[in-house]
């Protein structure tokens, strides 16, 4: 699958514009890596922990989206966005999205 945040592939026409695809993921903290967080807040430095915990939830919500692109016989998507926001105390969803086309 050929992901790009273009509005086009280069060197490649889009022959059939499928629509919008997407796939997201909620992800909740835990009390193991908000002691850690809490740690870090005090000494300063990145916290690793999260990092890594958002970095697995973008790839889950790539594959969600890759997956439908993949039903509706998309070889590409285009325009390809991430977007976060906190859905609830604690919890912040990762949602990917794009277009889904058929290139040549």
């Amino acid at each position: 699958m050929i992901i790009v945040t273009t509005e086009f592939v280069p060197g490649k026409e889009i022959r059939e514009l499928k629509g919008l695809v997407k796939g997201n993921t909620i992800q909740a903290k835990n009390i193991g890596k908000d002691i850690l967080a809490g740690l870090k807040n005090i000494v300063g430095g990145e916290i690793r922990e999260y990092t890594e915990m958002m970095d697995k939830a973008r790839q889950v919500a790539i594959g969600r989206m890759v997956k439908e692109a993949e039903q509706q016989g998309a070889n590409a998507i285009i325009a390809f966005r991430l977007q976060t926001s906190a859905v609830m105390n604690n919890a912040s969803e990762i949602v990917a999205y794009g277009t889904a086309v058929t290139v040549e």
